[in-house]
């Protein structure tokens, strides 16, 4: 009979044990799911910052393209206009030395 209720103490031990380490493992898991459930929100947040970021970004690096088009094309322009300004003033220069002479043959005259 010793044996018998020494053998049902024993399961009944184990048993409770059993259960203490479901119960622990059942409060682990809740937990775990917990933070899980806190790190997907971080990443849900994380990842519309970075989608916001990267919009950011496109916007910048377009209005830098659009820019730099835009100096291009007046660096352009301004070379052009440089280079036509320097004709004129070397066309001015050749005439005022005509007229310079012209002058000079008058007063000889």
């Amino acid at each position: 009979m010793f044996s018998l209720t020494d053998e049902f103490d024993a399961l009944h031990s184990e048993n409770c044990e059993l259960k203490d380490a479901c119960a622990k493992l059942k409060r682990d898991t809740r937990e775990l799911e917990h933070e899980n459930k806190i790190l997907k929100n971080e990443k849900i947040e994380f990842d519309m910052k970075s989608l916001v970021l990267h919009e950011d970004l496109e916007k910048i690096q377009e209005t830098f393209r659009l820019k730099e088009d835009t100096l291009v094309t007046n660096f352009t322009k301004l070379e052009k206009e440089s280079l036509e300004l320097k004709q004129r003033a070397e066309s001015l220069l050749v005439e005022n030395n005509k007229l310079h002479e012209t002058l000079k043959q008058v007063e000889i005259d």
